[in-house]
């Protein structure tokens, strides 16, 4: 029998409304504030992520579940951590284009639009695999965290590639 998920309007509803915030707060420009010394950072962050999802998912393999869900518990403060540093650069800071020619441009475009689709896309993934697992519901948990580890893994690893290639054009 199907258990119920107590969390499944909550996590709709902050699926839906933190892109939405993202994008108005992306057109905010507040002016005063120097956050530029903020990309490196969030990028390491992205990084961090990345490697602690790896170490997350070894732990679980060997059993580990405490280790396991602190780990996760902590990705997921460091990818909100990030988004709050994001938006803060973004508010503060003008966007910088890409300035690679030929190829190059293409793949970088290709690597930042699929980390910005997918980095939307998975929210309601992380969160349902987290509440999921909240609610000792391990099996369904499991299922969708197959889904969830490579997505989110993905978007960690993508943010850092996409900071690393644009980073020689950020003013000195």
């Amino acid at each position: 029998m199907k258990q119920p998920d107590p969390y499944k309007k909550t996590i709709i509803a902050i699926s839906i409304v933190i892109p939405i915030v993202v994008a108005i707060l992306f057109r905010v420009k507040i002016d005063g504030y120097d956050f530029s010394f903020l990309p490196p950072i969030y990028a390491s962050i992205n990084g961090l992520t990345a490697l602690l999802l790896a170490v997350a998912v070894a732990a679980i393999k060997n059993k580990k579940q405490r280790l396991h869900e602190y780990l996760m518990k902590t990705c997921i403060a460091l990818s909100a951590t990030f988004l709050v540093m994001y938006m803060l650069y973004h508010m503060t800071s003008e966007s910088i284009p890409f300035g690679g020619e030929g190829a190059i441009r293409y793949i970088y475009y290709f690597i930042l639009i699929t980390h910005i689709i997918l980095s939307v896309v998975v929210i309601p993934f992380v969160l349902f695999s987290f509440g999921r697992a909240l609610s000792g519901n391990f099996e369904t948990h499991k299922a969708l965290a197959r889904y969830t580890f490579p997505l989110w893994l993905y978007v960690a690893v993508t943010g850092v590639i996409v900071y690393l290639m644009i980073s020689p054009y950020y003013p000195s």
